[in-house]
């Protein structure tokens, strides 16, 4: 199945450009990771439309082919307002409250969006993430992102070394065609991460604020009642087990599962285990 391309307008009227791969039925939204772009979502949004869904796939705001926002705005509450953005028009479009899958920072400004936007959502997978965190994990991530954020790389098989040394657990790929779409190329010939470094960098960037919103997030959860999966890597970095249950102890609606063999890029990891949990969570939805 080949995908459509689509827009979507952001909170601050910025384009945000998506896939649309139509299985006739029920809409589900995929919302990557930082430093991500829509297209680590292919393979999963296949399977879901070829199990009868409709899967939209975004790239989020200064990300991959999306607009770079002039106003240096990569709040985690901006990014909420566009999350809200995005599903108010597919809902729109479709005429019902479509499923949202986040991933990391996708998955908490799907949150956020449902808490401070909604009610917007059906239903929501989160993918290994929770309001709580462990901090070196977020300081490894971030520093991951931002060693090479400037210079970049010279060839692919240096940005292959780098992500190689990153997740050593991972089996490099043979080849690098898809590595090459989470990469841009400057006018210097060099290969850069296919975000804004404003992302990390302006007055206003992903770390502004977000302590203290994630504590509201916790405080939020039991009255967050539409029904939730936390998909979680065994050997994430970022999602510890009792912060997995804590989540779910306090959503009222909220379960989750751990995938063997996996780290915080679940997806990428075991991406047929990652499938199959979400195919079942969101097919049992349907059925509700």
């Amino acid at each position: 199945m080949t995908p459509a391309a689509v827009d979507f307008t952001g909170a601050e009227g910025n384009r945000l450009a998506a896939d649309f791969w139509d299985g006739r039925g029920h809409p589900v939204i995929f919302f990557h990771g930082g430093g991500q772009t829509r297209r680590a979502w292919d393979g999963t949004a296949r399977r879901i439309a070829a199990n009868g869904m409709r899967a939209v796939t975004v790239d989020l705001r200064g990300h991959g082919e999306s607009a770079w926002v002039e106003s240096g705005n990569y709040t985690f509450l901006d990014y909420g307002a566009d999350v809200a953005a995005v599903v108010r028009q597919v809902a729109e479009r479709f005429r019902v409250a479509p499923s949202v899958v986040g991933a990391s920072l996708g998955g908490l400004s799907s949150l956020i969006a449902e808490k401070r936007h909604g009610p917007l959502i059906d239903s929501l997978v989160l993918v290994d993430i929770t309001p709580r965190m462990d901090p070196e994990g977020v300081a490894r991530i971030q520093g991951f992102m931002g060693e090479r954020m400037e210079e970049g790389f010279a060839t692919l098989e240096e940005a292959a070394d780098a992500i190689a040394g990153y997740l050593p657990h991972r089996k490099r790929p043979k080849s690098l065609e898809g590595l090459r779409k989470n990469l841009r190329v400057g006018e210097d010939g060099r290969y850069r991460w296919h975000w804004d470094p404003a992302f990390m960098k302006s007055g206003r960037n992903i770390n502004l604020g977000a302590r203290e919103l994630m504590e509201e997030l916790i405080d939020g959860l039991p009255d967050l009642h539409i029904p939730m999966l936390l998909v979680r890597g065994m050997q994430s970095e970022l999602v510890h087990e009792d912060y997995a249950r804590e989540f779910v102890d306090l959503a009222p609606a909220a379960s989750y599962v751990d995938v063997g063999g996996a780290g915080h890029m679940v997806a990428g990891d075991r991406n047929d285990i990652f499938c199959s949990a979400i195919l079942e969570f969101l097919t049992d939805q349907e059925a509700a």
